[in-house]
């Protein structure tokens, strides 16, 4: 019974539409899963619909009798809505939209807090999640005062404080210099939980992702190991995508956990 467990995955797409109340349809049909421990990269042209679908994942939109979505065995509905978003952790573009309070530490405490946990343990939450990111010490300081790669650190300490099963990204490597980026890059290769990032930022793919989704005009085109789709040069210029300079992928494709299986081998 628990190998089956093991078996099912940690993230279930089905059949997932989705339009704006002004009528633009930013998903149709939608089908994705994702096996417990991946890290996986959505991909496409600005307007094909990532954004969209990583707020389904947290129950900020929902499918509506469209599809459904189902993380760590719980179907996304306004029913479960608190218990998703204690499962899934979603770390937005702009990490001041994720900040708000005087202090790293009343920020990184939020979530606990709003879980009604007691206070040893929301002070144990806070300093487990900033060492996680590297940012012990910190407790105290102002976050506009860091720079925007701390703060992209304190905002997905943010989300592991809540413990969750699933981090999702919404380009995390967004305006990072350099060296922040390879920080951050690093930072997430060594994070056990289940991770989808939507990105345009095709080296982060390469080197954080073994397998990469591509999403054009609301429908996955590609679905498939990140060593093969971006190399396919066709591939990618079809879908408005660029091939990246690159060399080998730092990440281990032994391992199981990025093992793909063969509904995983998709393109279009």
């Amino acid at each position: 019974m628990l190998g089956e467990r093991a078996l099912e995955p940690m993230i279930q797409i089905t059949d997932l539409s989705y339009a704006y109340p002004d009528g633009r349809r930013a998903l149709d049909g939608v089908s994705v899963a994702v096996s417990p421990g991946e890290k996986v990269a959505i991909v496409g042209p600005n307007g094909a619909g990532k954004s969209t679908l990583l707020l389904h994942l947290n129950g900020t939109l929902r499918a509506d009798g469209k599809g459904r979505v189902e993380v760590a065995g719980l179907e996304v509905t306004a029913r479960t809505v608190r218990a998703v978003r204690a499962k899934v952790g979603l770390v937005f573009q702009d990490p001041d939209d994720q900040l708000f309070s005087t202090t790293v530490f009343e920020d990184v405490a939020f979530g606990p807090l709003h879980l009604d946990c007691p206070e040893d343990e929301v002070r144990e939450r806070v300093r487990r999640a900033l060492s996680a990111v590297g940012m012990a010490g910190h407790e105290g300081q102002m976050p506009h005062h860091l720079s925007l790669g701390e703060r992209k650190r304190i905002a997905i300490a943010t989300v592991l404080a809540m413990d969750p099963e699933i981090l999702v990204l919404d380009e995390p490597s967004s305006g990072l210099d350099p060296r922040a980026r390879r920080s951050l890059i690093a930072l997430l290769r060594d994070m056990p939980q289940t991770t989808l990032v939507a990105t345009h930022d095709m080296r982060l793919v390469w080197d954080l992702c073994p397998r990469t989704v591509i999403l054009d005009r609301g429908q996955v085109a590609a679905d498939g190991p990140t060593i093969d789709l971006l190399l396919d040069e066709a591939t990618m210029e079809r879908h408005g995508l660029e091939t990246p300079a690159v060399s080998a992928p730092f990440y281990d494709r032994s391992r199981p956990a990025q093992a793909l299986s063969p509904c995983h081998r998709r393109s279009g």
